[in-house]
C-alpha cells in the first residue's frame, strides 16, 4: 500500500566586525528578480540552488571512496555537499590527512561542478574541536559552567565545596562567603551555590563540552578548525567552498544556573547593580525576581553573540563564506540553550534551522509542524535581506521514510520559508556500530536511490522560485521572548510560563489559517536595526504597517519601548490580542499606556484574532483568500514578489485531507510552473475587475506553484482542466523481492564477561556495551 500510496503521490504531483548587526548583505551570487531570468534557470536550476547532503564521513576514508560518492550524489539532482565527521570516522579529525582528503574532495567536486560546504565540528554540538579545544586550552571547560543551589537553615560542616554563600536578611541577600566564621551557629536562611561542570565523554574526545561564554574559547576553536582548511583549501572560499555549518552550540547549563567567570562583571556593567546578591530571584519568586530574569536573560544572549556569534560572522565576513547552521530552536521559549534564537540567526549569512522526523506535530517544542520555528527563521532572513535560509531535513525520519513524506515535509519548511535543501543524512559506509545511527540514508544505501532525482530536481527548482525576488511581509508580530523571560524558572515554574509557549504556538496557526502575510520580532533585532520612518515601524530591509502584540505578552525591552513610542506618535497602528504591555526591561512601568491613551485611535485591542477588527486591520492588499477559514486540510501560502510579477506557492500539508479554495490578486494572466517537469503552462482563472479569481484544488500532501503578472498571455477560463483524478489499481497490489535485503536485528542476547541477557532492544545492548 506504501508503494501505491508513493505512485500515486508521483502522479498527483506530475498533474501540476560589527558592534551591530547589518542588513542586506545578499550572500547568494545569481539572485533572480525577474520572470524572464527565473524562466532561463526554472528547468535545470544552477548548483547553488540544488540540495546538499550532509556527508558522513565515518570510515577511514579513500579518495576512490570520494569519487565514486560524489558521482553518485550528483546522479541524484544534488548540487554538492556539507562534508561531517562523525561517529564511526577512523581518519583522524582535522589532522594532516583529514585535510589532504579535504582538498582532494574540493578538487573532485571542482570538476564535478559540484559544491563542497565544510562543517566545523567532530560531529556536534559545535565548539570543542573533537577534543583539541579542551586538550589545548584547559580554562575552556575547568572552571565550571554552572551553579547549583542548596538552601539550608544552618551552614553545613563543609563548607569548602560552595563557590558563592548568600544569606537573607530581611528582603535582601548578603554575600557571606568570606565570613563564614561569623555564621558557624547562627540559623537563618542560607543560599549555597556549588559550581557545576560538562561531563568527560567519549563523545567530546575524552573530554568535557566547552564554556562558549569564555573569552577566546571561539578564537581558539576557530583557528584549531580553519588552519589547515586556509592551507588546503582557503584559495577555494567562496567559490567550490560556499561556506561551513555550526551544528546546535549551546550555553546550556550541567546542572543548576548558567554561570561563567565573568557573568557577575558583565551584568553590573550592563544594568548598573549587582547580580550575585540578587542571585536567588533567577530561580525563586524573592525580590525583584521579574526584572532580574529579564536582565539576566539578555546578558546571557548578549555574551553568547558577542563571544560566540561576532568573531565567526568576522572570520567568515573576512573569509568570503557563508555560515550557516542552527542551534536547538524547538527548545522556545525556554532560554537555557541560548535566549533567543533569532537573534543568534541575524549573525549568519545564511541562517538556518533543523527540521526532524515525520511525525507532524503543532506542539510549540516540536518539528515537523513547528510554524514558529521556521517563520523566526524565514522572517530574520527577511529583514537582514538574506536571500538563502537552509534547512537540515529528514533525520530520524526512519527507513520507511516514502517520496510522498519526503515531499510533503520539504514543502511545507519551503511554503514558510526555507530555499535550501540539505538532506540529514547521506553516510559513507554503513558498516558495523554505524548501522545504528539516524535512519534514512540518501545515498546508495537506499532501494529507491536510483530515483531521487525526481525529488532532487523538484527542490532545486522551487529552491530557486523561492529564492526569487523578495517575500515583503506588512505586519510585524512580536515574539513574546522577554515576556518568557521573566517568568521561567526551572526550580519554580509559573504559570505565566508554561501557558506562554502554547498561547503563542496557537496565535501563529491561526495567523497560517488565516493566510495572513506576517513576520515575526526578536527584540535583541530591533535594538541593532530597528527605526521608525513615517508611519512605518523598520527593521533592517522589511518596513511595516502594523505592529501586532500577541497573547501573553507582557514586557518590552527599553529599546523596544522607544521604538513604539516613537511609531505611535507618528501615527503608527498596534493591534494587541493581550492589553498594554506593563513591563519595561522586567520592571513595572505605565509609560506605554500613557502613550496608548494619548494616541487611542491608532491602538486596536481585540480579544481574538476572529474580531472583525483584527480581521480588518490585518487583511492584505496583495491577496485575499475567500473565507480561509473553511477551507479544509492544512493550506499555506507563500507570495514573492518580483520586478513583473508575483510568485505564489501554496502547500496543502495535510496526509488525509484534501485543500480547495479561491482566492483574488491583482494581474492579468495566471501560469503554472510545473515544479516536477520544469514546464510553464497557462493556469485557469477569471478576470475580476483589474484582478485575477484563481481556484486551487490540492490533493493530500499536494502543492502548487504559480505567476501572476499584467502579460496579456493566453488564459484559461475554466477549472475543468486543472482537475486532478486518482486512477485506482485495478487489482490488488503484489509485491516482490527484486534484489536481496536485509532484515534489522531489533533484540539480540549479549555477553559481558560471565554474564548473560537476553533479548534484549539492540539501543539498550549498545548502551551496556
Amino acid at each position: 500500500m506504501k508503494l501505491f500510496n508513493l505512485v500515486i503521490s508521483i502522479i498527483i504531483v506530475i498533474g501540476f566586525s560589527l558592534t551591530s548587526i547589518e542588513a542586506n548583505e545578499p550572500n547568494d551570487k545569481s539572485e533572480v528578480h525577474t520572470l524572464k531570468q527565473l524562466q532561463t534557470l526554472f528547468m535545470n536550476p544552477p548548483v547553488e540552488y540544488r540540495s546538499a547532503p550532509l556527508w558522513v564521513w565515518n570510515d577511514d576514508i579513500t579518495e576512490k571512496q570520494i569519487d565514486e560518492q560524489l558521482v553518485d550524489f550528483k546522479s541524484g539532482g544534488m548540487g554538492g555537499v556539507f562534508i561531517h565527521p562523525r561517529p564511526g570516522l577512523i581518519t583522524p579529525y582535522i589532522s594532516e590527512k583529514w585535510f589532504s582528503l579535504c582538498g582532494y574532495t574540493v578538487k573532485k567536486g571542482k570538476e564535478l561542478g559540484m559544491n563542497v560546504w565544510l562543517y566545523d565540528e567532530n560531529s556536534y554540538p559545535s565548539g570543542f574541536a573533537g577534543g583539541h579545544v579542551p586538550a589545548e586550552m584547559p580554562e575552556s571547560y575547568n572552571q565550571g559552567q554552572g551553579l547549583v543551589l542548596n538552601r539550608a537553615e544552618k551552614l553545613p560542616d563543609n563548607t569548602d565545596v560552595y563557590y558563592l554563600i548568600l544569606k537573607q536578611v530581611d528582603s535582601k541577600f548578603i554575600d557571606i562567603t568570606n565570613k563564614l566564621e561569623q555564621e558557624q551557629n547562627n540559623k537563618g536562611d542560607y543560599f549555597l551555590y556549588e559550581k557545576s561542570y560538562y561531563e568527560n565523554l567519549p563523545w567530546h574526545g575524552g573530554y568535557s563540552y566547552v564554556d562558549l561564554l569564555y573569552e577566546g574559547v571561539t578564537e581558539k576553536f576557530i583557528e584549531l578548525t580553519m588552519t589547515g582548511y586556509e592551507k588546503y583549501i582557503g584559495n577555494e572560499f567562496g567559490k567550490t567552498v560556499p561556506g561551513i555549518f555550526t551544528d546546535e552550540p549551546e550555553i546550556n547549563p550541567p546542572a543548576g544556573i548558567r554561570w561563567t567567570p565573568s557573568l557577575f562583571l558583565e551584568f553590573e556593567k550592563r544594568w548598573g547593580y549587582e547580580l550575585k546578591t540578587n542571585l536567588p530571584s533567577v530561580t525563586h519568586e524573592i525580590g525583584d525576581w521579574k526584572r532580574i530574569r529579564h536582565n539576566y536573560y539578555t546578558t546571557l544572549l548578549e555574551m553568547f553573540i558577542e563571544r560566540w556569534s561576532k568573531p565567526w560572522n568576522n572570520y567568515c565576513e573576512k573569509n568570503n563564506l557563508d555560515w550557516t547552521g542552527h542551534y536547538w530552536e524547538h527548545g522556545w521559549p525556554d532560554p537555557q540553550h541560548g535566549g533567543d534564537n533569532m537573534a543568534m540567526y541575524a549573525w549568519h549569512q545564511m541562517p538556518a534551522i533543523d527540521i526532524l522526523m515525520n511525525q507532524y506535530s503543532e506542539n510549540v517544542n516540536a518539528q515537523f509542524g513547528n510554524v514558529r520555528s521556521v517563520k523566526e527563521l524565514s522572517s530574520v532572513a527577511n529583514q537582514m535581506g538574506r536571500t538563502r535560509t537552509l534547512s537540515e531535513t529528514y533525520g530520524a525520519g526512519g527507513w520507511d521514510l516514502s517520496f510522498e513524506d519526503m515531499k510533503r515535509i520539504g514543502d511545507w519548511e519551503y511554503v514558510l520559508g526555507v530555499n535550501f535543501m540539505n538532506q540529514h543524512l547521506s553516510y559513507m559506509t554503513r558498516e558495523g556500530a554505524r548501522k545504528r545511527d539516524h535512519p534514512q540514508s540518501f545515498s546508495y544505501h537506499e532501494p529507491w536511490w536510483k530515483y531521487y532525482n525526481t525529488l532532487g530536481d523538484y527542490f532545486a527548482r522551487l529552491s530557486l522560485a523561492l529564492s526569487s525576488g523578495k517575500q515583503i511581509n506588512r505586519i510585524l508580530v512580536f515574539e513574546p521572548t522577554s515576556t518568557a523571560w521573566m517568568f521561567f524558572s526551572q526550580d519554580d515554574p509559573n504559570k505565566k510560563f508554561t501557558a506562554l509557549g502554547p498561547l503563542f504556538q496557537e496565535f501563529v496557526l491561526k495567523l497560517e489559517k488565516y493566510q495572513m502575510e506576517y513576520d515575526l520580532a526578536s527584540e535583541n533585532i530591533i535594538k541593532d536595526i530597528g527605526r521608525i520612518e513615517d508611519k512605518k515601524f523598520i527593521v533592517g530591509e522589511r518596513a511595516y504597517d502594523v505592529i501586532v502584540f500577541p497573547p501573553g505578552l507582557e514586557n518590552l525591552d527599553k529599546a523596544t519601548y522607544q521604538l513604539v513610542k516613537t511609531y505611535m506618535e507618528n501615527g503608527g497602528k498596534v493591534l494587541s490580542l493581550n492589553y498594554v504591555p506593563n513591563y519595561v526591561d522586567g520592571i513595572e512601568s505605565a509609560e506605554l499606556k500613557t502613550i496608548v491613551d494619548k494616541y487611542s485611535t491608532q491602538w486596536v485591542d481585540a480579544n481574538s484574532l476572529t474580531d472583525q477588527q483584527a480581521l480588518d486591520l490585518l487583511g492584505s492588499k496583495n491577496i485575499q483568500f475567500q473565507q480561509p477559514e473553511k477551507i479544509k486540510g492544512k493550506l499555506f501560502h507563500h507570495r514573492r514578489d518580483l520586478d513583473d510579477g508575483q510568485l505564489i506557492f501554496l502547500v496543502n500539508t495535510s496526509s488525509d485531507e484534501w485543500s480547495s479554495g479561491t482566492f483574488m490578486m491583482k494581474g492579468k494572466s495566471v501560469s503554472e510552473l510545473n515544479l516536477m517537469s520544469g514546464e510553464m503552462k497557462p493556469y485557469h482563472s477569471k478576470m475580476n475587475d483589474g484582478s485575477v479569481e484563481i481556484s486551487f484544488d490540492l490533493p493530500p500532501s499536494g502543492s502548487l506553484l504559480l505567476l501572476v503578472n499584467d502579460l496579456d498571455t493566453k488564459r484559461m477560463a475554466d477549472n475543468s482542466n486543472g482537475k486532478i483524478k486518482i486512477i485506482t489499481a485495478s487489482d490488488d497490489l503484489k509485491i516482490s523481492k527484486t534484489a536481496p535485503n536485509v532484515l534489522t536485528l531489533d533484540y539480540c542476547d549479549i555477553k559481558l564477561g560471565d554474564q548473560v541477557e537476553k533479548d534484549i532492544y539492540y539501543f539498550q545492548a549498545a548502551d551496556k556495551i
